[in-house]
């Protein structure tokens, strides 16, 4: 039963890790190049769609980590697996205090009402976000570790 938690737990944030890797090198460039307003109106219902499923995926391999680490307590690789979790916590942490405010801004935003500042909001955003993105590869890295 440890088996197939290690290998869920690994899974999901390994696939969380792609989808925020994407979101940063490949989603946000795309957005960015399009012509007029196409950009800003793509970030905000980025902001929106994924704003609404992140928190649980957020929490939930928080959540497995935890699981991982208590149950393997005596395991070889468990101080992998709760550094990991550290790291988790820091996502959780950084995404709470520093990009869910900008994201909740930007969610509503429409060319009609966005503030003179949008593009260094959204700057701040994405710079945050590779730190996070470093974290979350760091804490993936570990999990993966874990299980050998």
């Amino acid at each position: 039963m440890l088996n197939a938690l290690e290998v869920v737990t690994t899974v999901v944030v390994g696939v969380m890790v792609g989808v925020e890797f994407s979101v940063a090198f490949v989603i946000n460039r795309i957005l960015n190049a399009l012509p007029g307003d196409a950009g800003q109106l793509g970030h905000a219902h980025g902001g929106r769609m994924l704003g609404a499923v992140m928190p649980f995926w957020y929490i939930g391999s928080l959540v497995l980590a935890a699981i991982w680490a208590i149950a393997g307590w005596h395991d070889h690789g468990t101080g992998l697996v709760v550094t990991a979790a550290g790291l988790l916590i820091l996502s959780v942490i950084m995404s709470i205090l520093l990009l869910v405010p900008i994201n909740n801004r930007n969610k509503t935003w429409t060319p009609e009402n966005r503030p003179a500042d949008w593009k260094e909001q959204l700057n701040r955003w994405n710079r945050w976000h590779y730190v996070r993105v470093a974290v979350l590869i760091a804490a993936f890295g570990l999990l993966a570790a874990a299980l050998t």
